[in-house]
């Protein structure tokens, strides 16, 4: 195959006098950067970073025309690394991937072999894009707060929680036997949130109330946030004596409003999950346990299908709030 002279398709994002545009194009495998690893994408799946990438963010992106997509999983088809060869099943998630590098919402990626993961015994491609970035994201925090928390010391709150980090943690957590909280923005929602195992929702307009108390009621054994702002604030305030919240989104604000009583009264740890740059030991674990003990049983049930002709949808849909679960890109649709 002269993989020189492919093309493929890709959602290309273009800057025109201040405004963007997303488009379907044909490029050539010649346009992507060399790297090791040369990949013929299967699935991607659409994260709100994407998002945000795809409306022109310079937070996320510094320039365009670009693709985003920070999750892919494919085929490899070239490979300059003794560790990887033509025929593996890989999986790319985070580093700079859909960020400032060419990304998934594409037929083809070139990445370094340090960015690349063998698909786990366990997962079907598809199945690893319905986890993506928010699977890992919420594996890690499902790890790191039962390295301290059990089933038994009480309720967890979980924020976001049909967004798709916030619907994975549930879903993971209440696998393991955790009796979870559920705060939600979205009424209609309640059913689904259910579904997915929580014990009991809490509408999010009562809980992210400004509270000026350094303390409120310890009620939580502990907290999953996705959220930030006035959400974090008060899950770290509600939680109990040698409790654990952990912080893995900002989507409504990058401030905490937070004494530090909870921390030297409680004794309440707060810790945070970067999942874009974590090491592949970590990721390696994670992947595994998504893979095995922790796959969901309704995994197939928590995610929509869509091609690159319905992703520019997709992505407004997400933006303006109306998403939920996972939106899995399928490039060979």
């Amino acid at each position: 195959m002269d993989l020189q002279n492919t093309t493929y398709k890709c959602l290309l994002v273009e800057e025109e006098g201040g405004r963007f545009r997303r488009s379907i194009v044909t490029k050539s495998v010649r346009d992507l950067p060399e790297n090791e690893l040369l990949i013929r994408v299967q699935y991607s799946s659409l994260n709100f970073k994407d998002a945000l990438s795809s409306c022109g963010n310079k937070g996320i992106t510094k320039s365009y025309p670009h693709t985003p997509g920070i999750d892919a999983v494919g085929l490899v088809v070239r490979s300059n690394n003794e560790n990887f060869h033509e025929g593996d099943e890989v999986l790319v998630t985070g580093f700079d991937l859909g960020m400032n590098t060419p990304g998934g919402f594409s037929q083809y990626i070139s990445v370094p072999a340090a960015w690349a993961l063998r698909l786990p015994n366990g997962l079907s491609m598809k199945e690893s894009m319905i986890f993506g970035t928010a699977g890992l994201t919420a594996g890690m925090s499902v790890l790191r707060l039962s390295e301290h928390i059990n089933p038994e010391d009480g309720k967890i709150l979980v924020s976001g929680s049909t967004g798709g980090v916030g619907a994975i943690t549930i879903s993971v957590l209440a696998k393991l036997g955790f009796a979870i909280s559920a705060i939600s923005g979205k009424d209609s929602q309640e059913d689904y949130l259910f579904q997915l195992g929580a014990s009991e929702v809490i509408a999010r307009k009562d809980f992210e109330q400004e509270n000026e108390r350094a303390l409120m009621k310890g009620e939580y054994a502990g907290g999953v946030d996705t959220v930030g702002g006035s959400v974090l604030s008060n899950m770290v305030k509600s939680t109990r004596p040698l409790g654990v919240v952990i912080c893995c989104g900002n989507v409504a604000s990058s401030k905490l409003n937070v004494s530090i009583f909870p921390f030297i009264l409680r004794g309440v740890s707060l810790i945070g999950i970067d999942s874009q740059n974590s090491p592949m030991t970590c990721r390696e674990v994670v992947w595994n346990k998504l893979a095995k003990d922790w796959k969901i049983d309704s995994l197939n049930g928590m995610h929509t299908t869509v091609s690159l002709s319905d992703l520019s949808r997709s992505v407004d849909l997400m933006l303006d709030g109306k998403s939920r679960g996972r939106m899995v890109l399928d490039l060979g649709a």
